[in-house]
């Protein structure tokens, strides 16, 4: 893992004292990425850029631009494991980690919307509830999977919630490091949910916008069949823990 340290002085406190810090996890995304952190700039906060072992020209689009911290992972990990990344580098920074992706399909302007109710709600995780997802770009998929996670997680264990697979998040730190979380690809990001709720940590959405833009424009990793048996193994694993682990482990407490 390597780290590239362009300095931002900038940063944004709430009413509480405290900090917020912006995680981007990128793998391929040489299209978009440079537009969104050039966007985030505007929050005036530290950023924190995970290339997730890309193999395209997402560092050559990056690697220049001044006031960011760029840590390489030398291979393909996994989103989880690049959201991990950042949580650690942005914990020695921060009290809270925002997260958008490198796609393009979030405008971090709407982070401050989600900045006013972590400040309300501290421990909580605030998810940024995607709306107009019925729109003649989102593909079917996108609308199924959602329903399907949304389903599932609550399921398991966690909160009901109307988008629990947008990436467009802030993460109380160091707390969020610490639920032992074991996805470490995209599932990572409904397996946290359903421990944070495990754990008493509140999870509130936050309406945002979103955009798909016409096919071929957004480079998307999703992969249907592929992450539909990985998110039923992670949801098979939550169900099994729920039904027959915390129930001993309580017992025995």
């Amino acid at each position: 893992m390597s780290r590239t340290t362009q300095h931002n002085e900038g940063q944004l406190k709430s009413k509480r004292g405290k900090n917020f810090a912006i995680v981007i996890p990128v793998y391929n995304h040489h299209q978009k990425v440079r537009e969104v952190i050039q966007s985030a700039f505007a929050l005036n906060l530290p950023i924190f850029v995970i290339d997730d072992g890309s193999s395209d020209l997402t560092h050559e689009k990056i690697k220049d631009i001044p006031g960011i911290h760029i840590v390489r992972h030398k291979e393909n990990l996994g989103k989880g494991a690049a959201i991990m990344t950042g949580f650690a580098e942005a914990a020695g920074n921060a009290d809270w980690a925002i997260t958008i992706d490198a796609d393009g399909q979030h405008d971090p302007g709407d982070a401050a919307k989600l900045m006013k109710a972590a400040i309300k709600a501290p421990e909580a995780i605030i998810v940024g509830m995607r709306m107009g997802m019925d729109g003649e770009h989102v593909h079917w998929t996108s609308r199924f999977g959602r329903q399907f996670s949304n389903f599932w997680v609550w399921s398991s264990g966690g909160p009901k919630l109307s988008d629990s697979q947008s990436g467009f998040r802030i993460y109380p730190l160091p707390k969020s490091i610490h639920l032992g979380v074991a996805s470490r690809r995209f599932e990572f990001e409904v397996e946290i949910l359903v421990k944070a709720n495990r754990h008493g940590i509140p999870v509130i959405e936050v309406p945002v916008k979103v955009n798909y833009d016409p096919a071929g424009e957004r480079i998307s990793h999703f992969r249907p069949w592929r992450d539909f048996f990985r998110n039923s193994s992670t949801f098979s694993r939550l169900i099994f823990e729920r039904i027959l682990i915390n129930p001993f482990l309580k017992k025995r407490d």
